[in-house]
């Protein structure tokens, strides 16, 4: 970008001709956007600016002000805000600043400057920088001035389809006169999909719909795509462009800033493809670091592989997405994936896949010869042998298990050797193959585990619900992250002495005095000695853990401690949820084994083996947890060599802190990925499936009509409960009361601490398997997983009913 000079910074009044992308600073986002489409030759109304020297001056300019407005011939003026935060890639600030129209007159004219400066610290403008987490003392705000133009027809285009996300798509909003009044909502428009010069589809905006008004005329649209394919040209990403026809029929062009909210582009390739986001497996939504990239990518790469596929796994937005295009494309694999997603996915992903299914565009192929096999006939041997020997003895594979995590945690140490950055580098390369012993005495018991959980209710169809099933998978034992939820309960209850001193501190001042051993001994050390490689999103190797930042883990304690009748203390209600489902296995059993006496006893068989072995399901992220803890300190003791901030380091590859160690400065790379990855956090969705054409697949599905007032989503957990809610973007700042439903996008077992207080749990994503349901279940709390929007369809303090049964979620005004 260029840079303006000391003479440019010094004026107060600018043509609008001479702004352009470099002046930002002095002429702000919008003047920034107008000079630039005069500069590519666009029809643009002709204008000024005043800029923010004016505003650093706090004095109008009046002189200048009248000598450019008398240059421009008087008569009715646009004035609009031009701040030097807004209409830029990370922040559009749509609507947050005033503008003035059909101003006439000096004296108007310079009170309506004055009002486009008062708006920058107006009540919208300030919310939506605290949103944004902008710096508002960073925040300046210049004046665009511009002859008016009288319409007969107005609007926005997007160079890109908002909605769906379709970049080979435009959608244009189109009502009569000013084009203000549709993009304030003051009057009808007409929404229309443009897909190509001579082809524009009048109706549903993709999910959006659309509403009738002004009927467009013949000919207009023509002229607006091909100039929204110039003006996409010029600044190189999807625009959002004000546009007015006048009576003569004239295109101009009132303003033009990137679409902020579209989800980034997937790698750009010949053909259609498909990729599903695989992080929410992991209960992650949030964007992974570089460094977490590449390793979560093998990871999950061979945790694929393992189910008898081969999945590219590509990052889109800094999230794990896997290609299935070759998969939803081959004949034999279209038959499992349904099938995968509805298990390891959730219902949305399975909905979306079943979408892509009936796609013509992914048609199976034709190419049906043989191919390699995804998994060796040794492995399924391999497989077949574990699963039984863990059915067939239990107790010995769980102590088989058991042994190989601490195997693992020992191996995770680095060597004593490692001492310079290169040594260092080497452990973290070289770290990470198993032996098959080892694999096979972690994996097969908990693949063991988990079919003795899902067969069931398959065996069982008429004659038990799942509902049925699921109640004798309460309280199930040698669950590893229940043991950490309990045992923080553990703890927090011998600190009711220091009550006060914990409730009234907020969690981040604890964890920095606990650093500095400037806190009371409450046990926390022996904790995170035990469970301080863990976090939420702890599966990214560039998150910090407990044991680096424990403010989660003081902000779970202040909520344990609010906790005061006893007949909520989580031991006691996981204890009873254990007791309830072995009462309900012995009914179930009784009743499976009169009515289907062959398939009941095996269901109850395998009921049986799932209290003993499902539990073991989290011991293998557990243990991997170890060596990715050891993985991270060996990179941050890196990155203290390279950098001010050790953290650095991981938004770099390996090859490339290879590269810095050479002796390249790439402080640059890291700064700029910084920054997108502070912008990603930000996001609130994240596409289930995305198209190669930037399509969120889920947004192309029919509406569904819930009913006023109910949102319908999975049901997890069985139960009924109505209580407040309180919607949680992050369990480090989390405050739960006793009570409170939990509504959150995802969760990972860092998230599973809230559990032992909440009353009931609501998820955006998820499967029935997944790590956050099926602790739930464990504690006996209703859940309801997959409810699309729940964070923003839901307010904390709002009144809701749980139904994990229906699977509903039912809110009150």
């Amino acid at each position: 970008m260029q840079s303006y000079c000391k003479e440019e910074a010094q004026v107060s009044v600018l043509p609008l001709s001479e702004a352009h992308a470099g002046l930002v600073p002095l002429v702000g986002g919008k003047a920034a956007g107008l000079g630039e489409l005069i500069r590519a030759g666009e029809r643009v109304p002709d204008g000024f600016c005043v800029t923010t020297e004016a505003y650093r001056a706090g004095v109008v300019p009046q002189d200048e002000v009248r000598a450019a407005y008398a240059r421009l011939g008087g008569g009715p003026v646009a004035v609009r805000s031009s701040a030097t935060d807004e209409d830029l890639p990370d922040a559009s600030f749509a609507g947050q600043h005033d503008t003035v129209l059909d101003v006439e007159g000096e004296a108007d004219l310079v009170a309506a400057i004055d009002t486009c400066w008062k708006s920058l610290h107006g009540d919208r403008a300030v919310a939506y920088r605290e949103a944004h987490g902008t710096d508002p003392a960073d925040a300046r705000m210049a004046v665009v001035v511009q002859r008016m133009v009288t319409p007969v027809r107005a609007g926005v285009l997007y160079t890109a389809n908002p909605v769906t996300g379709n970049r080979t798509e435009m959608l244009v909003d189109v009502g009569t006169g000013l084009g203000t009044r549709v993009v304030d909502g003051h009057t009808d428009a007409n929404h229309l999909v443009l897909t190509g010069a001579d082809h524009p589809e009048d109706g549903p905006a993709g999910a959006a719909g659309a509403r009738r008004g002004a009927a467009p005329g013949p000919g207009w649209h023509d002229d607006l795509w091909t100039a929204g394919r110039r003006i996409q040209a010029h600044f190189g990403v999807p625009q959002d462009v004000e546009w007015a026809i006048d009576h003569d029929g004239t295109l101009w062009l009132l303003q033009s800033r990137p679409v902020t909210t579209l989800f980034p582009l997937p790698p750009q390739t010949d053909d259609l493809r498909v990729y599903v986001e695989f992080g929410n497996v992991q209960g992650m939504l949030r964007p992974v670091t570089p460094m977490g990239m590449s390793t979560l990518s093998r990871m999950i790469a061979a945790m694929v592989a393992s189910l008898g596929m081969r999945v590219e796994i590509v990052d889109i937005g800094g999230r794990l997405y896997g290609d299935l295009t070759d998969l939803v494309r081959r004949p034999a694999a279209r038959k499992r994936l349904v099938r995968l997603m509805a298990v390891d996915f959730g219902p949305r992903a399975q909905a979306v896949m079943e979408h892509v299914l009936r796609d013509p565009r992914f048609a199976p192929s034709g190419d049906r010869s043989r191919r390699p096999a995804d998994a060796s006939l040794g492995t399924a041997l391999r497989a077949l042998r574990g699963i039984l020997r863990a059915l067939a003895r239990p107790d010995a594979a769980r102590d088989r298990l058991l042994a190989a995590v601490d195997r693992l945690r020992a191996e995770s140490t680095a060597p004593p050797q490692a001492h310079t950055a290169h040594e260092r580098l080497r452990f973290v390369r070289d770290h990470g193959e198993d032996t098959d012993d080892v694999a096979d005495d972690v994996t097969w018991p908990i693949v063991a585990g988990m079919l003795a959980s899902a067969l069931p209710a398959q065996l069982l169809k008429g004659v038990a619900t799942e509902a049925d099933v699921h109640a004798v998978l309460r309280g199930v034992p040698h669950n590893v992250t229940i043991e950490m939820d309990l045992a923080l309960w553990a703890l927090a209850s011998a600190a009711r002495p220091h009550r006060d001193l914990l409730l009234d501190t907020p969690p981040a001042e604890l964890a920095a005095r606990y650093l500095r051993g400037a806190l009371p001994e409450i046990g926390l050390a022996a904790f995170l000695s035990r469970y301080g490689h863990r976090a939420a999103a702890e599966a990214d190797v560039g998150v910090p853990r407990w044991a680096e930042d424990p403010t989660p883990v003081f902000a779970a304690i202040a909520n344990y401690l609010r906790l005061t009748d006893p007949a909520q203390a989580p031991d006691r209600r996981f204890a009873e949820a254990a007791g309830a489902a072995e009462a309900a296995l012995n009914e179930l059993a009784a009743r499976a084994v009169r009515q289907r006496p062959v398939r009941g006893r095996i269901a109850v068989f395998l009921l049986r083996r799932a209290r003993r072995l499902a539990g073991l399901r989290e011991s293998g992220k557990f243990a991997g947890l170890y060596r990715l803890q050891a993985v991270r300190e060996q990179l941050l003791l890196i990155g203290s060599t390279l950098f001010p901030v050790a953290d650095d380091v991981m938004f770099l590859t390996l090859d490339e802190v290879e590269t810095a160690l050479g002796g390249t400065d790439l402080s640059g790379l890291v700064a700029r990925r910084r920054a997108t990855h502070r912008r990603e956090l930000r996001r609130r969705v994240v596409p289930v499936a995305i198209l190669s054409d930037g399509t969120d697949v889920e947004s192309t599905l029919p509406a569904t009509d819930d009913g006023e007032g109910l949102l319908r989503g999975v049901g997890a957990a069985t139960g009924k409960v109505t209580g407040p809610a309180r919607v949680v973007t992050d369990p480090a700042t989390a405050y739960l009361e006793p009570g409170e439903i939990l509504v959150t996008a995802t969760t990972d077992p860092g998230w599973t601490p809230l559990f032992l207080t909440a009353a009931a749990l609501v998820t955006e994503t998820g499967a029935v398997m997944a790590h956050g349901p099926t602790v739930a279940r464990e504690y006996g709390i209703p859940a309801v997983i997959s409810v699309p929007g729940a964070t923003s369809r839901i307010v904390t303090g709002q009144v809701i009913t749980v139904d994990g049964a229906a699977g509903t979620v039912t809110t009150r005004r």
